[in-house]
């Protein structure tokens, strides 16, 4: 299934896409209740499960999204046309944005550095996010903006101290997101302030939809593109990846829970602005173009 959060008529919701029409799920998921690992995780942690949205679906579990793949099949009515309505990213704002920096063998060396031993684990705060088709300004002050399309991993199931061998059964799904970056605040500054250059407003592009893990199948046997004002920039595939994304899941999870709504960002492929030769940084009126085999386009320009 294709699920996504969406505006339409002033009103926020969540559907599934069908034969490229919007089935509206808004009721159907308000309806859910969180099923019983989420509940715990959710009041150690001492918060309350959401009240609609894609979290509340998330949170509602494995089952849920079984049960939603029949509704969606067999019962729910088509509604408008998916040009129709105003996409938000899948998930509008995920408890955390888990990042992992040079995953690809070939982004590593194009920075001059070795592989990693362990994953490189930075972070993007959740308000960065933006919708897919928004244009993201450039901050004032920033000339060095950068785009690093990458495989977005959606969490369905609480995730703690799981193995790699378990980990993506813990995987409700997957899109694509651009981990827009500031590098001057990345590179050139003492210290680096990672974070800071890769959460800054609308930093975040995602979607356009959440595709689920069934109709994706095996996540280390995608091609990732991007494109930049139609120029190819970036290709690769998953399989390159220095750690899977199961690795990656039983690996954060030794040290933080991954809950539902969390997305994993899983790095990027060779050819972003910043090592080319001379750089090629983002300018206003730059369109770019992402694409994950069997998850989606992304597409979004630069204001």
């Amino acid at each position: 299934m294709k699920l996504i959060s969406y505006r339409a008529g002033g009103r926020l919701a969540v559907g599934a896409v069908r034969d490229a029409r919007v089935v509206d799920l808004t009721s159907w998921v308000a309806a859910l209740q969180p099923d019983a690992a989420a509940r715990d995780c959710l009041a150690q942690a001492g918060v309350e499960p959401a009240s609609h949205g894609m979290l509340r679906l998330l949170q509602a579990g494995p089952a849920a999204l079984r049960a939603l793949r029949r509704h969606v099949a067999e019962q729910a009515p088509a509604g408008p046309g998916l040009a129709d309505v105003e996409l938000l990213a899948p998930v509008p704002r995920p408890g955390k944005i888990v990042a992992v920096g040079r995953n690809y063998a070939d982004h590593a060396k194009e920075t001059g550095v070795d592989p990693f031993e362990q994953p490189r684990i930075v972070s993007k705060l959740p308000s960065c996010v933006c919708a897919p088709g928004r244009a993201v300004a450039r901050p004032a002050g920033v000339a060095k903006l950068d785009f690093e399309a990458e495989l977005a991993v959606v969490i369905g199931r609480p995730a703690r101290a799981v193995a790699a061998a378990d980990a993506l059964a813990h995987v409700a799904g997957y899109t694509v997101l651009d981990d827009l970056s500031a590098r001057e605040f990345q590179f050139d500054v003492a210290p680096a302030q990672t974070t800071f250059a890769k959460s800054m407003d609308g930093f975040a592009p995602m979607g356009p939809w959440l595709v689920t893990a069934d109709e994706v199948g095996d996540p280390q046997a995608l091609t990732v593109r991007s494109w930049l004002n139609d120029e190819l920039m970036q290709d690769a595939s998953t399989a390159d990846m220095l750690f899977p994304v199961a690795a990656l899941i039983a690996y954060v999870s030794r040290y933080m829970t991954l809950e539902p709504g969390d997305v994993l960002a899983t790095g990027t492929p060779a050819g972003i602005g910043a090592f080319r030769d001379p750089p090629r940084y983002l300018q206003p009126g730059d369109r770019l173009r992402m694409e994950v085999a069997r998850v989606g386009v992304l597409e979004h320009a630069i204001a």
